[in-house]
């Protein structure tokens, strides 16, 4: 199967398309013949997300940190292929004598816990040759000071990708792990914070800037597709890691 021609008519759900990432996933997806179901929380994000996908896109608002109305969700859905999980809140940076430990649990909540939930009402009515691909980042492999709730989190989510491919073979489980990418992640700093950070990675990396929504997509879109990968983690982060 090539990279490409694997999506037609395929049924795509991505919770977290309303925007950023999950949103460039869907709208690439539907671009190759996909029928995709956003489901994100905000429901006029959701509509301006069908607005701006086209194609054959059905949208639901859904609060993902909610498991009864997860499973609900799964339930009234019906049989589909691939599940892309990309939702997040803002990220919230502190050294660990400044975390505040609730907050800090919270940050699992959406996640952690709403991907874990996802999979586990959404796998039953997966079809077999389908895959699910979770979200990561590279805090995880490559954490600053402040990181540690964040590089908690991603650690968990790339375990949680190792031990699902093997409970759900034949399904293929695998997750990506963006570097700094220009989306809503940043939306707690301001205008001129968020073009600063940007700035001052894009030109620390070996690619000379930081990460668009489409460069990220590209790499969900390749899992889904290839066939034959599972358990494994895809960095795109233009190189951070290496730096």
């Amino acid at each position: 199967m090539q990279v490409g021609n694997g999506l037609q008519n395929k049924r795509v759900v991505v919770l977290g398309g309303s925007s950023g990432i999950g949103l460039a996933v869907a709208q690439q997806a539907a671009s190759q013949g996909a029928k995709v179901i956003i489901a994100s929380s905000d429901p006029e994000r959701v509509q301006k997300a069908i607005e701006s996908v086209g194609g054959e896109v059905e949208g639901l608002a859904v609060d993902l940190s909610d498991e009864p109305a997860i499973a609900t969700f799964f339930a009234k859905l019906g049989p589909f292929d691939h599940l892309v999980f990309t939702a997040g809140d803002s990220l919230h940076l502190h050294q660990l004598a400044a975390t505040d430990l609730k907050q800090a649990r919270h940050a699992f909540e959406l996640r952690y816990w709403a991907a874990l939930a996802a999979v586990k009402y959404g796998s039953p009515h997966m079809r077999k040759d389908g895959s699910v691909v979770l979200t990561t980042g590279v805090a995880g492999q490559r954490p600053h000071k402040g990181w540690v709730v964040a590089a908690s989190v991603c650690g968990t989510i790339e375990a949680l990708t190792r031990a699902l491919a093997v409970e759900l073979a034949p399904i293929r489980v695998n997750a990506v792990s963006p570097g700094v990418v220009r989306t809503n992640l940043w939306q707690n700093m301001s205008s001129a914070e968020r073009e600063q950070l940007y700035e001052s990675v894009g030109k620390s990396l070996p690619v000379g800037r930081v990460g668009e929504a489409n460069d990220i997509a590209q790499a969900y879109l390749f899992l889904m597709q290839e066939g034959f990968s599972t358990g494994q983690t895809v960095v795109v982060d233009g190189g951070t890691v290496l730096v």
